[in-house]
């Protein structure tokens, strides 16, 4: 992990001076706040600010003010009602915001979640830096043969090493270049916004990132799943972490319901319950397609 001496200078000087608050307060994540949590090889999340907790969502389902007479037992049972019931709004209620180093093929599959505010480091006015993801051994996969979005098996020796040494060279020389043309000695220089261009999508870029709660787990469901692509599950693992102290009602609600649940077709609630009356249930006489009976098995394994 990279942290500029002018972010680690801000963030000392910000945990050295808590400022007294009449606001809900989460313990949880107040010790999360500005610290840096590192990710892949030069990347981090850290949580810049938040709104709300626990309470919050409760406080949004009732329209109340205050945490009234009901019991904190009452306000788990009322999160796991909203959560199974797909009721959205009260979780709205709660924001993050989040300062993410990371790469830009990564930024790119991000930023497809187009419900929250985003504000990214920009190389029209700024050189960036001399920073590219390149990854450990182990993450070096073949394509996978079944799937066009996933990856097989693990890459080995002479192609391993291969695989990377391409990676390395292949990035520090297209660095060298976006140097040489936005510093040529006597002459002008090409404008930064077009010498960007040459930069290979391995390079780390940075952003501001702020969404509230109910976007928050849509995101987390997708790509903290097994099936997500491993640089951007380990950003969402981490942020799993931050959520799950955060507001530890609403994410044992959001693990139980969505990272832990399956919604059924009702061609595969009705497979189910032949099965459960003893039929045997096969794809052919299931009503699904191949790939839908494969998924349906999956979730029942």
């Amino acid at each position: 992990m990279t942290l500029s001496p002018e972010q680690q200078a801000e963030i000392d000087d910000l945990r050295a001076n808590p400022q007294p608050t009449l606001r809900t307060v989460s313990e949880g994540m107040e010790k999360h706040l500005y610290s840096a949590i590192p990710v892949l090889d030069h990347g981090f999340v850290r949580v810049v600010d938040y709104m709300g907790d626990d309470a919050a969502i409760c406080q949004a389902a009732r329209v109340s003010y205050g945490k009234g007479t009901k019991s904190v037992q009452n306000d788990e049972g009322l999160i796991r009602y909203l959560m199974r019931h797909w009721h959205s709004t009260p979780f709205e209620m709660c924001e993050i915001k989040l300062h993410v180093k990371l790469p830009v093929f990564v930024a790119r599959q991000w930023i497809r979640h187009r419900t929250a505010n985003v504000n990214e480091y920009s190389a029209r006015y700024s050189i960036l830096d001399r920073e590219f993801y390149i990854p450990a051994p182990e993450a070096l996969a073949a394509q996978s043969v079944v799937n066009n979005q996933g990856r097989g098996e693990a890459l080995e020796g002479e192609e391993a090493d291969r695989v990377l040494r391409y990676l390395r060279d292949d990035a520090m020389r297209a660095y060298d270049h976006y140097e040489e043309m936005i510093s040529q000695e006597g002459q002008k220089g090409l404008a930064r916004e077009l010498a960007r261009m040459n930069l290979p999508a391995n390079v780390y870029t940075q952003w501001y990132w702020k969404v509230d709660l109910h976007n928050l787990l849509h995101f987390l469901r997708l790509r903290a799943d097994a099936h997500a692509q491993y640089e951007i599950r380990v950003y969402a693992d981490a942020i799993c972490d931050v959520v799950a102290d955060w507001v530890p009602f609403a994410y044992k609600a959001f693990e139980d319901y969505r990272m832990g649940g399956a919604t059924l077709s009702a061609t595969a609630l009705d497979c189910v319950r032949r099965m459960l009356k003893g039929e045997a249930v096969t794809q052919e006489n299931s009503g699904m397609s191949k790939g839908e009976w494969r998924e349906f098995m999956g979730v029942l394994a």
